[in-house]
Formats: structure tokens, C-alpha cells, sequence
């Protein structure tokens, strides 16, 4: 069966809509082993590739015809089939029918590709005909990346889905090619699956004992060993002799460690490239060094310190004082000048399994906290929580040093020195900082023009709920994947007003004037409700209404609307509200009436699928299709007074 049909100067926003939508759908934002085209800009502008068919689902009153008319014998057939010759007369691009789908839809071959931009014209003209139920792209799929490398499989925070960060779709995008993740932290060794992402750094540790490398602050930001002796630090601290940690190593792997090189493992984002900013050594390290180190690591000038030729988009933070503290002035002012100068700081809540409100600097304005979850997704037993922490990701939970349960990266077999590269498992909210540093990188990789704001909205909106209970842990868990797909605009950004909008009507359907049959009237109602947990603030419904059509009256249930009814001010809308316009139209005999309305509102909705209503009216003379859309506004939530010394206690 072959048709063609021409384009219309008039462009529906339902095009654009159904595009979307079948984005969505087709990839579902999880981590899986294959992802839709969209997300292929590392392979040959895959997400460009045109669109070369459709798959339409018809309605059941013509898919008996469709169905024939695939049928060697029923030529006639082929060329009777209301809904392609009513779509021949509005278009210039040629097709056919394929074949009829095990879910009864049909796959349509277009003779003409179209680009994945152009082709939202199209579908806006399929759906409105009146057989036909649904439209959507015949996506192309590809092959997801997943690192060769031989301890991949046993880093369950990156390969398992439950409640692991979930990057593999993200890194079809990007692997976080060209952020600069600077780790501030015991030193970064060169170790075989880091060095070649290692940018020269800086050893900030300014007491000779601490530093234990013969000196004070230097070029040298490599880990000479953290070994410490009973009472090193302190009468009965520690309480016995403890190894070096390789602690700033073990991080920066997390983060960043190569991948597709064969060796060990992974990291979240495997191309970025990591500043070893050494601020921690025996028995931890000041305020003072680590303050001076995030004005460094964010591009600032510091006395006596060559300048930082390479700042970081993302300053690791994972350390955290061993007491409840409240923030000073030294984190807060500095946070607060990395964040101006576009670099997000991530910060580890802490391992005391108290509130992370009062454990600094995780507790300071601007940073952002994150606390550990376990292989199954809940809170680990150790991990700080409350009211400040943002989001959530993999720390790990373990019952011997090498319970695979821990997250597995790069480390060193030396007890004192360093020796050998090796591997080994850790648990703290130390683990789970560098896991969202590292999404936060693929983010910054894949938009240079990204905001430190837009980052943390999109890593919480992104965020996917807890499979088990994580009270106080933030957002969600940490979701890579998604996240990235928020940033290059795969799906609208979402917050927290969950609204809903629905559409009926006292008649929905052509009412013809006694007098005039030839004219009459479509009411309908549009009802906004917000399912919380949020209130929705400045709701505004906007609608544009075809040529043909006029407007009788606009009712408000709340608020008011300007005299044309293009706009209706809905105010606010506390949890479980709902605000209803009812709109009376009058028109003309036409064959398609295509209404558009959307809604705004200063606060966003977790989801975004719900937030557009595509529903035909029919009548005797016509019908009515309007599409809602909801455009999500974006919300920081300024996090208030968050203090730091010292390594967290793993």
C-alpha cells in the first residue's frame, strides 16, 4: 500500500509531543543493554540518523481494511483505506504498509526519511485522523556500552541495577570526556588505571608530620602512605596501629578510572580527567589546607601556590569531621566561591549514623551531601542521614574486608609505602561521594554550559526511588542515565508537584445551533490537580486555540483568565488540589480542530508522563483534540547552614 501526503503550513505542538513521548517510552530512562538512538552522540552522530518508519496502531473500525489491504489479492483494497487517503491529500512523502505487528500495530516504510526533528510533523497529522489510535517512531536501537574490563562485573554499584548508579546508557552519550574531577583527599597514586587521566595536582598538607613526605606543601600530590601508630594523633587515638588507607586512590577510581583498557575495573565517568588535590595525611587534615584547596581546585589564586591551570567542574569532598559540628565560615565562604565560579562540590554526609545536619562540611550552604546505600538500595547501617543530604548512591555494606558487598576500585598492596597497584573493597559515604561526582562529570561532559544549579536539579529530579526504605537519604538514588537524559533535554525536567491534568466535558462533542446547523459549540473542562508532595506555585494554563475557532466563554474555578482566554492564572495549588478551567468554544463544520493548552508553573512534577492529556471529543460535525502540556520549571533548594576536619571513618 503506498500513499502520500503534503505538510502543512501548520505545525500542532502535538508533534512534538508524541515525539517525545515515544522517546521516553522506548527508553524508560533504565539502564539495560541496548538505548534508543537519542543518546548515541558518541557514535557517529547516531542521534541524527533519520527516521525512515513509523509504527501506527489503528483504530478497530479500520483495521480490518488495513489489515487486508496487506493482502496480495485485495489491490483495490490498497488504495481505499480512509485514514492514508485523507493523510495523501495533507502531505508529500510517500509510504507503505510493512506488516501487522503481534501487538496489532502496523509498521509504516517511509520512501522519504525525514529527520528526527521534521518527522514530529508528520506524526502531529497521523494522530489526528479519526482511525488512527497511536503513532510513534520505529526507533533504531544500538548496542550499549559495557567495559571489557575484568573486575567490571564485580563493581555492582556500576553493572547492577538495583542499586547500582545505572550508567551504562549515559556512557553511549558521554564518558565524561573533557570535566575535570578534582579529588580532594590522601593523594592519588599513579596507578595503572588512573594515569591516564591524572592532571598534575597539588599536596596541600602544611604540617611536616601530616604531610609525611619530608615536607610541607608542593607540586607532589601523589599518596606517600597514611600509616599511623597507636596514639600517633593523640592519647588512645588511634587505639591500635592502622595500614595506610590509599583512601584519595580508592576515590578517584570511583570516579574516574579508565575503562575499555582491559585493566581492573571501571569508573563512573572513565574519560574524565582527575586533579589529585592532597589535603588529608596522618591523623587527617586541617580546615585550614582544605579550605585553601577548594579555592585552588575551583580555579582561585592562593598565596604562595602556582596557579591551577586545569578547574574542576566537580570538587570531591570525601571526608567529614568525626563530630557533630556546625558549618564555619571558612567552608561556607569557600563553597560558596567554588559555586560561583561553576564547580559543584560534592560532599560525603559521614559514617556516624547520625544526622547529617550537624556533621560539616556536609552540613554547609551549597554543598552537596550525599549518603551510602547498600547493593540492595537502602540506607547503610554506618551512613549519616537527615534533612541536608541531597542524594543517595552505592557506599557499600560489609561484614569482612573482602566482602563483595564493599565497592571494589583502585588501591595500593603497600601496608606503610606505597608498593604494587592493587584492588580492594571499601564501605563509607566516602564511596558513595564519588559516584555522583562522577555523574555529575558525565553531565558536565556532555553540556559545557551547565550550571552547578541545573547539575544538582537534574541529579535530584533524575533520582529513582529507594527499593527499600532510606529514610533521610535525600532525592533517590543517584540515576546516571537519566540524569544525563534531563541535561540533553530526552525528557523534561521534573520537581515535586506531581501534577496531573485530566480533561472531560458536559457535552465534549459538537453541539449544532437549532437555527444553523452548519455552526455550534465544544465545551470542555481541564482539570489540573497537584498529587503533591509539594505545593504547585503560579499555575498558569495557556491556551491557543485553531482559526477557525472562537471563543464563547473561559470559567476559572479559581483565579482568572485575560479576555481572550489564551491564559488563566490558576494561583497555587497546595497537595491533593485541584483547579478546573471550563471553556466553551464556537465553530464550523471542520474536519480536524486541533486545541493546544499547556500549563506552567513555577515548581516541577517527578512525573513527567503524567502532565499531558491527549483525548478526542467526537461530535456529528466534528471533533475536538486537545493536548496539555505541562513545561517544568527548575527549583534550588538552597540547602541553609551546613565544618570539616579530618578522614571519615570507614
Amino acid at each position: 500500500m503506498a500513499f502520500g501526503f503534503k505538510r502543512t503550513a501548520t505545525l500542532c505542538l502535538l508533534g512534538v509531543v508524541a515525539l517525545q513521548a515515544s522517546l521516553l517510552h522506548a527508553s524508560t530512562l533504565q539502564s539495560s543493554s541496548f538505548q534508543t538512538s537519542p543518546l548515541q552522540k558518541t557514535h557517529g552522530g547516531r542521534d541524527q540518523i533519520p527516521v525512515d518508519r513509523l509504527i501506527i496502531r489503528f483504530k478497530p473500525a479500520a483495521q480490518a481494511a488495513v489489515q487486508r489491504s496487506l493482502q496480495p489479492s485485495s489491490a483495490q483494497l490498497r488504495e481505499s483505506i480512509p485514514a492514508l487517503q485523507r493523510l495523501a491529500s495533507r502531505h508529500q512523502l510517500q509510504g507503505r504498509l510493512l506488516r501487522r505487528l503481534a501487538n496489532g500495530s502496523h509498521v509504516v516504510q517511509l520512501d522519504q526519511q525525514r529527520s528526527p526533528a521534521d518527522i514530529a510533523a508528520v506524526i502531529s497529522q497521523f494522530i489526528l485522523d479519526p482511525d488512527v489510535d497511536t503513532v510513534e517512531v520505529d526507533l533504531r536501537m544500538f548496542p550499549a556500552a559495557i567495559p571489557t574490563d575484568p573486575l567490571y562485573v564485580s563493581q555492582w554499584a556500576l553493572s547492577e541495577a538495583t542499586g547500582g548508579v545505572r550508567p551504562q546508557a549515559a556512557w553511549d552519550f558521554t564518558q565524561g570526556q573533557g570535566a575535570v574531577v578534582a579529588i580532594l583527599d590522601t593523594g592519588v597514586l599513579a596507578h595503572s588505571d588512573l594515569v591516564g587521566n591524572l592532571l598534575p595536582g597539588y599536596d596541600f598538607v602544611s604540617n611536616a608530620f601530616m604531610a609525611n613526605d619530608g615536607g610541607g606543601r608542593d607540586s607532589d600530590a601523589s599518596d606517600p602512605g597514611d600509616a599511623i601508630a597507636a596514639d600517633d594523633c593523640g592519647s588512645g587515638v588511634p587505639e591500635q596501629d592502622e595500614p595506610s588507607s590509599w583512601h584519595g586512590t580508592h576515590v578517584a577510581g570511583i570516579a574516574a578510572a579508565q575503562a575499555f583498557n582491559g585493566i581492573g575495573g571501571s569508573g563512573v565517568a572513565p574519560q574524565a580527567e582527575i586533579l589529585p588535590v592532597r589535603v588529608l595525611g596522618r591523623c587527617g587534615g586541617y580546615t585550614s589546607d582544605i579550605v585553601d584547596a577548594l579555592y585552588w581546585a575551583a580555579g582561585f589564586s592562593v598565596s604562595g601556590v602556582p596557579a591551577n591551570p586545569t578547574p574542576a567542574d566537580v570538587i570531591n569532598l570525601s571526608l567529614s569531621s568525626p563530630v557533630a559540628a556546625a558549618c564555619n565560615a571558612s567552608y561556607a565562604d569557600a563553597i560558596n566561591a567554588a559555586r560561583g565560579a561553576g564547580t559543584l562540590v560534592v560532599v560525603a554526609a559521614g559514617n556516624a549514623a547520625g544526622n547529617a545536619d550537624t556533621f560539616p562540611p556536609g552540613n554547609c550552604p551549597g554543598a552537596f551531601t550525599v549518603t551510602a546505600t547498600t547493593r540492595q538500595g537502602g540506607r547503610a547501617f554506618y551512613s549519616n542521614y537527615g534533612s541536608l543530604v541531597d542524594l543517595a548512591a552505592p557506599g557499600g555494606a560489609m561484614q569482612t574486608s573482602t566482602d563483595p558487598n564493599g565497592i571494589r576500585s583502585t588501591a595500593n598492596s603497600g601496608t606503610q609505602g606505597p608498593v604494587a597497584d592493587n584492588y580492594i573493597y571499601l564501605q563509607g559515604t566516602s564511596m558513595a561521594a564519588p559516584h555522583v561526582a562522577g555523574v555529575a562529570a558525565l553531565l558536565f561532559a556532555a553540556d559545557d554550559t551547565l550550571t552547578v544549579n541545573a547539575a544538582e536539579t537534574a541529579m535530584r529530579t533524575a533520582a529513582r526511588a529507594f527499593p527499600v526504605s532510606c529514610v533521610g537519604c535525600g532525592a533517590g538514588l543517584v540515576d546516571a542515565s537519566a540524569a544525563l537524559a534531563l541535561v540533553t533535554g530526552l525528557v523534561t525536567p521534573a520537581d515535586a508537584a506531581d501534577l496531573v491534568l485530566t480533561l472531560k466535558g458536559s457535552t465534549g462533542k459538537f453541539v449544532k445551533d437549532a437555527a444553523n446547523p452548519g455552526q455550534g459549540t465544544i465545551q470542555y473542562q481541564a482539570d489540573v490537580a497537584n498529587n503533591g508532595p509539594d505545593t504547585a506555585t503560579a499555575v498558569v494554563l495557556t491556551n491557543v486555540f485553531p482559526d477557525a475557532v472562537a471563543l464563547e466563554t473561559i470559567t476559572p474555578g479559581q483565579g482568572s483568565c485575560n479576555s481572550a482566554g489564551t491564559a488563566c492564572a490558576l494561583g497555587d495549588l497546595a497537595t491533593g488540589a485541584t483547579a478546573s478551567v471550563t471553556v466553551k468554544v464556537r465553530t464550523t463544520n471542520s474536519a480536524s480542530m486541533p486545541f493546544q493548552g499547556q500549563v506552567t508553573t513555577a515548581t516541577a512534577d517527578p512525573d513527567s508522563s503524567n502532565n499531558y492529556v491527549l483525548k478526542k471529543f467526537g461530535g456529528a460535525l466534528g471533533w475536538l483534540l486537545l493536548p496539555l502540556l505541562v513545561l517544568l520549571g527548575r527549583r534550588y533548594r538552597n540547602n541553609g547552614l551546613r565544618f570539616c576536619i579530618g578522614l571519615e571513618k570507614k
